[in-house]
């Protein structure tokens, strides 16, 4: 039987541990991944105990409070705090999601909170997008039209808008793409999950006629036929989306092309 070992300097070791203040009562322990590639050290996970009487109901109150008033120099990203820009997007006892939508209460024991998975990370619990953006461009999330412009807008019926439901609402977080095994083992061909349900917001989108050279596009053994439906995606994504369906319509699209 193979075994396989991480490199030595990618092993990871124990760090610090950060008690809380004397007298608190209400105390939960947060393990945290930590790594700074100026330092030359190994990635470590570090424990904090918070005092829950002094912190917000959700995990980025305290991954906020570890950084204001514990740490200061633990690196990562948020920006809205209300689960709509995608930022604060990590692994959270073993699963993809956004820290800022996830109550502490949801957990019962230590929160172990993790950059997300098989992407390079940049610092602590910041992953490098480049990549994932790259890909989202390579699609050309805009509307192209090639008929006169109207005068005020291109209108659409209700029935033609609630086509785009379920597929506007994604927010780049990149939770379920990381959630995708096709994705961590051929993320550099194989669009991934939450670009695939990008590109069908587009298909869908009735104001578009630039279907046939979009499907051209995805009509290619890695980019798209990569997804094995395992369905990760659609349990990992925060707002609820099913990327794997976006995928499977696609996949119909090209179909009912080739028998037209």
């Amino acid at each position: 039987m193979v075994e396989f070992s991480l490199p030595q300097n990618s092993v990871v070791k124990k760090g610090k541990t950060y008690k809380a203040v004397a007298g608190a009562t209400n105390i939960r322990n947060f393990e945290v991944y930590r790594w700074d590639p100026d330092s030359g050290e190994n990635p470590r996970i570090d424990v904090f105990e918070i005092d829950m009487d002094h912190c917000g109901p959700m995990v980025l109150d305290a991954i906020l409070k570890i950084k204001n008033e514990i740490d200061s120099s633990l690196t990562f990203r948020r920006s809205c705090r209300e689960g709509v820009c995608g930022s604060c997007a990590m692994t959270i006892n073993g699963k993809n999601t956004l820290a800022c939508t996830k109550a502490i209460s949801d957990y019962k024991n230590t929160i172990k909170i993790f950059p997300l998975p098989h992407m390079a990370v940049v610092k602590d619990l910041v992953a490098d997008m480049s990549h994932f953006f790259e890909q989202y461009a390579s699609i050309k999330p805009w509307l192209t039209n090639d008929t006169e412009a109207p005068e005020k807008e291109r209108l659409q019926s209700k029935e033609e808008r609630a086509k785009l439901d379920g597929l506007y609402e994604c927010v780049l977080c990149a939770c379920c793409s990381t959630s995708c095994p096709s994705y961590w083992w051929n993320g550099d061909k194989y669009l991934g999950p939450a670009i695939l349900l990008q590109a069908y917001r587009w298909l869908a989108d009735s104001r578009d006629t630039n279907d046939q050279e979009r499907l051209d596009e995805l009509n290619e053994s890695f980019k798209l036929y990569r997804c094995h439906t395992i369905m990760n995606c659609t349990d990992a994504c925060p707002k609820g989306l099913n990327p794997a369906k976006a995928i499977a319509e696609i996949k119909k699209q090209l179909v009912q092309r080739e028998h037209t």
